[in-house]
């Protein structure tokens, strides 16, 4: 797959403080990027110099193959951008709404087409103030893509969407990126870029902290799963130590196993405790998440981030 945004030492500065300390990466034709951080890690500058909205004060960066600062109205007839909150005057139908955009282009997509594509094909004539939170948020995602764009910036998609919201909003951008769309998703819900992302990046304090899949981010933590049970009263954790080895661990009533072989040391607790007659309350094996990892790097030092240039 060819790269359609192409970024290499980008950095910003407002004032004194350097916001994004020379970050490159690369995102794919096709392919949905991740791209997470905690609020003031340089997302939205990110994102804003992409969209040819921002000044940058070095590095290169290239978007279907622009420079983003030197837009033209051909280049953004190419691009989409879903904000994450977007005012629309609530007096106009969805139909009116979108009409009135698509002129905004060249070649616009079918507007009917498009209330179908985002679900709203019952709702094409009904007055924006009159829709729920997830059917505006659909809207939203019309908009950005009435202008048949390549490359689709996604900005929180499902804030404040309840859970089957959630989960349909899901479907309808697993559904873009089948249509051949590039999207640039960032979201702070870790569980929504493990289900979509193909690629995710993790951005603190204006530095990569860490990027691959979402499997990939995974395996940083040094173990894939965790096996825990609760034991009963009296268990002798150096017991179950002397065939499973010293990463058991006792805390309070429940013992932890963190493991790689995750089969082989099942097989080998579960025998163990039907010769010992011991019991495995609440048996569980649990692989890490991204939440995992977001974590572990928000507890790192600045200086600790891979690709510092400071180290």
């Amino acid at each position: 797959m060819a790269a359609v945004v192409e970024v290499e030492q980008l950095r910003k500065s407002y004032g004194q403080v350097e916001r994004l300390h020379g970050i490159s990466f690369e995102v794919q034709a096709g392919e949905i990027l991740g791209f997470l951080g905690v609020n003031g890690a340089g997302k939205t500058t990110t994102i804003e110099i992409l969209e040819g909205y921002r000044p940058r004060d070095g590095g290169r960066v290239s978007v279907l193959g622009t420079d983003p600062a030197k837009a033209t109205r051909e280049w953004r007839n190419r691009i989409g951008l879903v904000l994450q909150e977007c005012e629309l005057d609530p007096v106009y139908t969805v139909r009116e709404t979108l009409t009135m955009f698509a002129r905004y282009f060249e070649r616009p997509t079918d507007v009917a087409a498009t209330i179908g594509a985002v679900g709203l094909h019952e709702k094409g004539d009904e007055r924006i103030g009159r829709l729920s939170g997830g059917q505006k948020r659909r809207l939203d995602v019309a908009l950005g893509l009435v202008g048949d764009p390549e490359v689709l910036f996604l900005d929180e998609p499902t804030t404040g969407l309840d859970p089957v919201a959630r989960r349909e909003m899901w479907s309808m951008i697993e559904g873009l990126r089948s249509a051949g769309k590039t999207i640039f998703l960032t979201t702070h819900y870790m569980d929504e870029a493990e289900h979509l992302a193909d690629r995710i990046i993790i951005l603190r304090a204006g530095l990569i902290a860490a990027q691959g899949t979402a499997e990939e981010l995974n395996a940083t933590l040094g173990y894939h799963t965790e096996i825990t049970f609760e034991s009963s009263p009296g268990f002798d954790v150096a017991r179950l130590r002397g065939v499973l080895g010293s990463d058991v661990q006792l805390e309070g009533s429940v013992v932890r196993l963190k493991t790689n072989r995750v089969q082989d040391d099942l097989t080998v607790l579960l025998e163990w405790a039907k010769v010992e007659r011991v019991e495995l309350g609440k048996l569980q094996a649990i692989r890490p998440s991204l939440d995992d990892v977001f974590v572990k790097l928000a507890e790192e030092t600045p200086a600790s981030v891979q690709g510092s240039p400071r180290e």
